[in-house]
């Protein structure tokens, strides 16, 4: 399904997007925002219109299921993973443009490329990331202690946030030399795979789902945790910061809900208001 969201905090559906055959796992907008690219489970990528909920193509190889989505910054291309473990890059026609084989993704995998094109990253063993320099040929691996579950990319294309399994975030510099630049810790994760993203101004904050139905905030430079948002009543398994509107943040949970976070202007305190099943939540952050 597809919804909007006003200046007014309202949520109307747009689209109901049919056509894959298994779970979507994978869901990725184009730069302009016109078109979204959505994955089944080593199945297909669909690219939608997002205006008419048109299905434009789908994308998919004989004998091998695609697992993950995204899109080129110029809008021109698009990349997969495959369940072969190779990533793929095809036009927006269809034709496949470039493949690299052997083990560069796992069944499943967040997948990036960077905002010029150059890097793909992504996730190709249990406990390590692949950076790929498309043009120099090039590649570079952040390792971890602990098995990968996801990873978020910083507008900048400068931070790279790995959530592992251990219930840490871990921010990586991958500007030049890789380096470990700070640790999140206090939201849980048992069983399930739990999102984290950059947020607010400048990308100052960290936000995270977590198991315990909350959504956690930390301040990006100094670790500190700042707020943990009580409201779902299911683990919230994905959190979205809304790139233009830095006081929006979106999260998903296993409640069968989408919760929008902001601020009610100067009335900072924080409440619930439930119209026609949709609740306008408004955090301190």
């Amino acid at each position: 399904m597809s919804y909007g969201v006003d200046v007014n905090r309202g949520v109307s559906m747009k689209h109901r997007l049919c056509g894959h055959q298994k779970s979507v796992c994978s869901v990725s907008w184009s730069p302009d925002c016109n078109e979204l690219l959505t994955c089944g489970v080593e199945e297909a990528v669909r690219r939608w219109d997002v205006s008419s909920g048109e299905c434009l193509h789908i994308y998919e190889k004989a004998g091998v299921g695609l697992v993950s989505c995204g899109w080129s910054p110029d809008g021109k291309w698009i990349f997969s993973g495959v369940n072969d473990k190779s990533i793929c890059m095809w036009h927006l026609d269809g034709r496949e443009l470039e493949c690299w084989k052997g083990q560069r993704t796992l069944r499943i995998s967040d997948l990036e490329i960077t905002s010029d094109g150059k890097q793909i990253i992504s996730i190709f063993k249990e406990n390590a990331i692949l950076l790929l320099d498309r043009e120099a040929k090039v590649e570079r691996y952040i390792e971890e202690d602990q098995t990968i579950t996801s990873f978020s990319l910083s507008r900048d294309n400068r931070f790279l946030l790995v959530n592992l399994l251990n219930q840490e975030i871990h921010l990586w510099n991958i500007e030049g030399d890789l380096k470990l630049v700070a640790k999140y810790v206090g939201h849980k994760r048992a069983r399930f795979v739990i999102r984290s993203c950059f947020g607010g101004l400048a990308q100052a904050f960290i936000a995270s789902g977590s198991e315990d139905s909350q959504v956690y905030i930390w301040h990006r430079g100094s670790g500190e945790l700042i707020e943990a948002l009580p409201g779902h009543s299911g683990a919230v398994n994905c959190v979205s910061w809304n790139p233009v509107n830095p006081h929006m943040l979106a999260s998903a949970s296993d409640d069968r809900t989408i919760r929008i976070w902001g601020l009610n202007e100067l009335n900072m305190k924080r409440k619930d208001a439930q119209s026609n099943g949709i609740h306008y939540c408004n955090g301190r952050t």
